[in-house]
């Protein structure tokens, strides 16, 4: 028997009355244990004021914000916002740079609380929630001998986010970007309905393409025509003839529903992880090693076999603006120290079945450095995961140096931002886009550091504005560098995505027409244009 004790007094009562005095204490506990369930929209207060902005220091603005935890909760969520005529942003860790977490008002959806990880399947998948961090995924599959390919550089990204923007980085050299990853989604749509879609079960037709959703309605219409350019690229809808569907919600930024659910497809940990760090002599002995280890022809150079998994660079000016940062604040001190001699560097990463399979690798690079003015004495090369960490905290530091800088120019200028451009061109325009940067940034007297993944021919030019002049320099600058690189046939977002800030990019890229079919394409979604305002357009 179980018994409970009850902190009110019983009423004296005869047996008789002994079912009355039984359904007066239950409304009694009712009434005591049951409060009132907290709303799942809240009215905008200040308490929500960090959930204004992400990471590209944007700040937006909103009326309501919810937190739901279910698939269920995140419908109900919906049908309310849209009830009170409300527009909904939805929201995850908030670690993209484009704004495409910002509020334009209305409903904050912030997914955050849905991030339940499975247990692994026996087929190599995990089914996690769009809150789901990238950083405890990889914990959860420690010691599993499994694992998730995507190398967003923001380890705190989540699911949602990356599966939104298509994220990619370092490791998408040989791996891919997110979509290559993902084998099923849960999209739930701006009326509550909700599309379940896996990997290899629904094909468009040509440009045509018809999905059902579980309510039974039938979604279908034209794809958009525009050829996308084939370079690593995360700019607009995903559309080839005969596509798969599921790539169509990967990349979408959120305007054509809310990932409530994904699976993700895992691979075995490869056995050896070997990282090197080289520095060359000058910026076109960096690019000549990065040509051989894509296994170009090169002067003076054989193409390498060495078949790295990742290709980086840092430009001269990101390694004096890393010293400087190491010099004045204790956040660097993991940074191993920078010779004054180096000039320009690149990181390259080998996953390999042994030890020796990756040595071999290396050795091969090593004597290509030597080829090129080199020197083995000025490599860092890490074998194990502990090794790793101080080429890692090198890769990730640059970021976080130009934050940290931009920082303390907003005290004087608190509009300030950094620009940062996030473009890709095909193999043969490499040379040519690096000195297209370093011309134009000369000209314009503007300072800047460039890095990021060159092997890809993708590369961050991060300029530093001193004041608001020279903002409104690089702004025009940065347009200039767009147009060109479209004419390349590159892509105006490598990995980042469009968001709000680079709305205008997309249009130099794809023209009004194209603009206007995604436009189309969007409309057989959210009919009313509900979801994520003023991302892509």
């Amino acid at each position: 028997m179980q018994v409970i004790w009850l902190d009110f007094p019983l009423p004296a009562v005869k047996p008789t009355n002994c079912r009355t005095v039984l359904y007066n204490i239950s409304n009694q506990l009712l009434s005591k244990e049951s409060p009132v369930p907290e709303p799942l929209i809240k009215p905008w207060s200040t308490d929500y004021e960090d959930y204004l902005r992400d990471e590209s220091r944007r700040v937006g603005a909103a009326t309501s914000i919810s937190f739901p935890a279910s698939e269920s909760e995140v419908i109900r969520a919906i049908r309310e916002a849209r009830a009170r005529g409300e527009t909904i942003t939805i929201q995850g860790a908030r670690t993209g740079i484009v704004a495409g977490a910002v509020p334009d008002g209305g409903h904050v959806l912030n997914v955050s609380r849905m991030n339940a990880i499975s247990e692994i399947t026996a087929d190599h998948h995990l089914i996690v929630g769009p809150g789901a961090i990238l950083d405890d995924i990889r914990k959860h599959l420690a010691g599993s001998g499994l694992f998730f390919p995507p190398d967003p550089t923001e380890t705190t990204a989540s699911i949602g986010g990356m599966v939104a923007a298509n994220a990619s980085g370092a490791g998408t050299y040989h791996y891919g970007p997110t979509r290559n990853w993902i084998t099923a989604l849960r999209i739930v749509l701006a009326d509550g309905d909700a599309i379940a879609i896996r990997r290899g079960q629904h094909f468009a037709r040509g440009r045509h393409f018809t999905l059902t959703t579980e309510a039974g309605r039938v979604i279908s219409g034209p794809l958009p025509t525009y050829t996308q350019p084939n370079v690593k690229s995360a700019a607009g809808y995903y559309v080839t003839d005969d596509m798969d569907l599921i790539d169509l919600f990967i990349g979408s930024e959120g305007t054509l529903g809310v990932l409530t659910q994904a699976e993700l497809r895992l691979i075995c940990r490869p056995a050896a992880i070997h990282g090197l760090t080289v520095f060359l002599p000058t910026q076109d002995a960096a690019i000549a090693l990065v040509r051989a280890l894509r296994g170009e022809a090169v002067d003076g150079l054989h193409p390498l076999d060495a078949h790295p998994v990742a290709i980086e660079f840092f430009n001269s000016d990101a390694l004096d603006l890393l010293r400087k940062a190491r010099s004045e604040s204790s956040a660097f001190e993991s940074i191993p120290s920078l010779k004054p001699h180096y000039h320009t560097a690149i990181y390259t990463e080998f996953h390999r079945d042994s030890d020796d399979d990756a040595e071999s690798a290396v050795m091969q690079v090593i004597e290509a450095v030597i080829a090129l003015g080199g020197s083995d004495e000025d490599t860092w090369y890490a074998t194990t995961d502990r090794e790793m960490e101080p080429l890692k905290a090198f890769r990730h530091a640059t970021p976080e140096a130009v934050n940290l800088l931009i920082g303390e120019r907003k005290r004087e200028y608190p509009d300030l931002t950094k620009l940062g451009t996030d473009m890709s061109v095909p193999d043969p325009c490499l040379a040519e886009v690096i000195t297209m940067y370093n011309t134009g940034l000369a000209q314009a007297n503007l300072q800047s550091v460039i890095f990021g993944h060159i092997g890809a021919n993708h590369v961050h030019v991060n300029i530093l504005p001193r004041n608001q002049a020279e903002y409104d320099r690089g702004k025009d600058l940065y347009m200039q560098w767009a147009a060109r690189v479209v004419s390349l046939g590159g892509s105006v977002s490598a990995e980042h995505g469009i968001g709000k800030i680079k709305a205008p990019f997309l249009r130099l890229m794809y023209g009004d027409e194209g603009i206007e079919e995604m436009r189309a394409l969007r409309k057989l979604f959210d009919p009313d244009g509900a979801l994520n305002v003023g991302n892509l357009f």
